[in-house]
């Protein structure tokens, strides 16, 4: 989707940056509604205008925002299995898990963005998670095809997995403003191969 006209030198580039960052910090902050042109403009240091030279308005802005920062974590992800690379797809969700948390902490406007989104744009909040989900959905079909996964669907899973994953980053990172340990990410592993019932 076009969201923003890119720049075509490198100062443009720059000043891209700054209002992204400006705006990620001031919506996970403030909120979509509760943040003007003018908070992003004046935080990035640039005039109001300069904005308008590479978003049509706030929600344009809002929904790029959103979608790049999904596009960094599918690389982040991608670039840590290929350093890593492994057929158990348990220990590519354990390498996932890790990256995602990692990311949540360095992006955390990113989190809060992604909730605000099912109120500000839906279909930019609906096509998040599809393309996180039809990635997953290849992954799962090939474990299904060597039995490491149950004949389970596809989709579902793929919603499960990124469901536990993201109340898990909203407990540790929004309510106790801390971030899951390792011996918390093994439980999760262990989570995700056996369930919660008692194993036999």
């Amino acid at each position: 989707m076009d969201y923003v006209k890119m720049p075509k030198t490198k100062r443009g580039e720059q000043t891209l940056k700054k209002i992204c960052k400006a705006a990620e910090e001031l919506f996970a902050q403030n909120g979509y509604y509760d943040t003007e042109v003018h908070d992003i403009t004046q935080k990035a240091g640039i005039a109001t205008g300069t904005l308008y030279l590479y978003f049509p308005d706030k929600l344009s802005l809002f929904s790029y925002l959103m979608d790049n920062l999904g596009r960094k974590l599918r690389k982040a992800i991608r670039v840590a299995r290929i350093e890593k690379p492994t057929d158990s797809i348990i220990e590519q969700e354990r390498i996932s898990i890790r990256v995602f948390f990692s990311f949540v902490r360095e992006h955390f406007g990113l989190f809060r963005i992604v909730w605000q989104a099912q109120f500000v744009d839906a279909e930019a909040f609906r096509l998040y998670y599809e393309r996180f989900s039809s990635g997953y959905i290849n992954e799962i079909t090939k474990a299904q095809e060597t039995s490491e996964v149950r004949e389970l669907d596809p989709v579902l899973i793929s919603y499960v997995l990124m469901g536990i994953y993201s109340f898990v980053a909203l407990k540790y990172f929004v309510f106790e403003d801390s971030e899951p340990d390792e011996a918390t990410i093994e439980q999760l592993i262990d989570f995700i191969s056996y369930g919660i019932l008692q194993k036999t």
